[in-house]
């Protein structure tokens, strides 16, 4: 399967004569997403596990086998550690407020890359000022990646919790989460892996990894908007109290007391995005149905290509770590003089796609440093 082939799957790219370049914020659907949406609704679509009859049986089961779907798709040991979400977003603040609030205390810390998206760290922010915990960053060198002596020094006794990204939205650095992840633990410290921009890219073991908590969004890696994920371990799960309540995370209530499903229902209050979780399954197959391994070869040839090309353009500054081992398929860069506002519009205007950001620094490194480029 070539490049061309690919592009014919996604109906967008053959309606509208565009180049997208924004997958980092959504990617486009190919019809096999699409259809499989559709098919919910035309034969199967009722609420799961809230009817005895049989088209809301079909639908749990659809329901259910994308979970198990998802668990073997990151290897995770139990169906029960996949959780739905609207997003990785959500999947985050779930663990902040049913992990991070009930586990932290007085001057215990709180360990982040400088590099997380806002919802890996504005969550962080609150938690700590209620528990009165402390949050400490782990900065990026001048290669825009963290180096040993930085995870070393800044992962510590007193460190309960660390949250990273797998890849750099910004960036595109790629983190060695196994050697964080590693470290943190023998420090007794729990670790959340940010994958939202890795796993379209590269396969996830979470049981090689042994991490504890993973998130990532459907829409990032070709499902339907409003549908994510969060992987967590059993034994942690179970300790946490829900993060919202009603509906099927309900066991029994009473006028003044209540009881909670067992995993993973304890997690998913309220009708869910059933479709969006049909799609996701479907995009899952999508992705295995090309392979890992074509997916990189394909990104290394056009990022390759792409930073040859760009490299020759004097009044234009990449940033990307000179370690092609630990650099994905993002590619940022200012072009001097010029608002980065202005270079979409004018590439917009040649059905061009790109993402833009205000930067009031520089250096991509001062940007991190002073949290200005987020």
């Amino acid at each position: 399967m070539n490049m061309e082939q690919i592009k014919k799957d996604f109906p967008i790219l053959e309606n509208r004569k565009i180049t997208y370049l924004d997958s980092g914020a959504t990617t486009q659907k190919p019809v096999q997403v699409i259809k499989a949406v559709e098919e919910f609704y035309e034969k199967y679509n009722a609420n799961p596990h809230r009817g005895a009859y049989s088209l809301s049986i079909d639908a749990t089961e659809l329901y259910e086998n994308t979970r198990t779907k998802i668990a073997k798709f990151i290897n995770a040991k139990q169906d029960q550690e996949i959780i739905f979400s609207k997003n990785a977003t959500e999947s985050l603040n779930l663990i902040a407020y049913s992990y991070g609030m009930d586990n932290l205390k007085k001057d215990d810390e709180i360990v982040l890359s400088i590099m997380e998206h806002h919802s890996n760290l504005v969550p962080w922010q609150k938690v700590t000022k209620k528990t009165k915990s402390k949050l400490n960053y782990m900065y990026i060198n001048e290669n825009y990646e963290i180096s040993d002596e930085e995870i070393e020094s800044k992962i510590t006794d007193q460190t309960k919790i660390v949250g990273i990204t797998h890849i750099s939205n910004v960036l595109g650095t790629i983190n060695n989460i196994k050697k964080i992840i590693k470290y943190a633990h023998k420090k007794g410290a729990i670790v959340i892996v940010d994958a939202s921009q890795s796993i379209p890219h590269r396969k996830i073991d979470v049981q090689d990894l042994d991490v504890d908590f993973l998130v990532f969004s459907g829409h990032k890696m070709l499902a339907p908007l409003g549908v994510g994920v969060l992987y967590g371990k059993k034994k942690l799960l179970n300790k946490m109290s829900p993060f919202l309540m009603g509906g099927d995370m309900i066991e029994y209530v009473y006028e003044q007391d209540a009881t909670f499903a067992p995993l993973p229902n304890k997690f998913e209050a309220g009708t869910q995005n059933v479709e969006g979780v049909i799609g996701l399954g479907a995009a899952i197959d999508y992705i295995e149905n090309i392979g890992y391994n074509k997916i990189q070869e394909i990104e290394t040839q056009l990022t390759s290509y792409a930073k040859e090309e760009l490299s020759k353009l004097d009044y234009l500054t990449l940033y990307m770590t000179p370690n092609k081992e630990n650099h994905s398929s993002v590619i940022s860069f200012n072009i001097k003089g010029i608002h980065p506002h202005d270079v979409a519009s004018i590439l917009d205007s040649e059905g061009i796609y790109i993402r833009s950001r205000k930067s009031l620094r520089t250096t991509t490194y001062e940007i991190f440093r002073n949290r200005l480029y987020l």
